[in-house]
Order: C-alpha cells, then sequence, then structure tokens
C-alpha cells in the first residue's frame, strides 16, 4: 500500500511543480536569468518537508500520510535534476556569477526553509 500513496503524492506534486513552471515567466539561461520556478519550487517542498518532519515526529501524521505527503508529493514537487541541469546551463553559457548566486541561494534557501517548517510548529 505505500507504493501506491508515494505514486499518488508523486504524482500530484509532480502536477503542482508543472503548474508554478506555466505560471511564472520561462527563464533563459542563455541570458543569464535564474529559474525561479524551480527555486520556487524547490524551496515550498522544503518547508513542507519541514513542516512535515515536525507534525510527524509528534505523531500528528502518521506513516500513510507521510508517505503520501513528505515522501510522495514533496519528492514529485521538488527537482534536483533540474536544480543541478539549469546550475549547469548557466555555468556553461558562461554565467558564472549566475551559477553561483543560483547555487547558494538555492541551498540556503532550502535549508532554512526545512528548518523554518520543524522550528514553527515544535
Amino acid at each position: 500500500m505505500g507504493w501506491l500513496l508515494v505514486f499518488l503524492g508523486g504524482g500530484l506534486g509532480s502536477l503542482s511543480r508543472y503548474g508554478i513552471a506555466l505560471a511564472l515567466p520561462t527563464t533563459d539561461l542563455s541570458e543569464g536569468e535564474l529559474p525561479w520556478a524551480t527555486l520556487l519550487a524547490n524551496v515550498i517542498a522544503c518547508l513542507l518537508l519541514g513542516l512535515g518532519l515536525a507534525l510527524f515526529s509528534r505523531g500528528v501524521l502518521s506513516k500513510e500520510l507521510s508517505l503520501l505527503l513528505l515522501t510522495g508529493f514533496c519528492g514529485g514537487f521538488s527537482t534536483f535534476s533540474t536544480f543541478s541541469a539549469e546550475a549547469f546551463g548557466l555555468y556553461e553559457g558562461g554565467h558564472w556569477v549566475a551559477a553561483g548566486v543560483y547555487l547558494l541561494v538555492s541551498l540556503l534557501a532550502g535549508v532554512l526553509a526545512v528548518m523554518g517548517g520543524l522550528y514553527l510548529l515544535r
């Protein structure tokens, strides 16, 4: 049953991620533009993961809901592979500063979002 919950959550997360990509303007990496849709999706996923981990540690979130929401939804909503490809695309296009900013902001914002979610509900 766990695999079905992960599957459903991952599908909903992927669709939500796609919705963010449609809602925000397309990024042109060749012009050194930061990929805001990926950054936003990853930070939101990190915040939701932090909130969910806090709820799970308190026993408020069951194992089944954890599989659906944390493993499935957050896993499908966030995208490390796209983040990595975009960072490399910026670098390869000669936009080293933009690539560095994107890497640094993504990492810091992601970790701070997880921490914020955890501390918010502790």
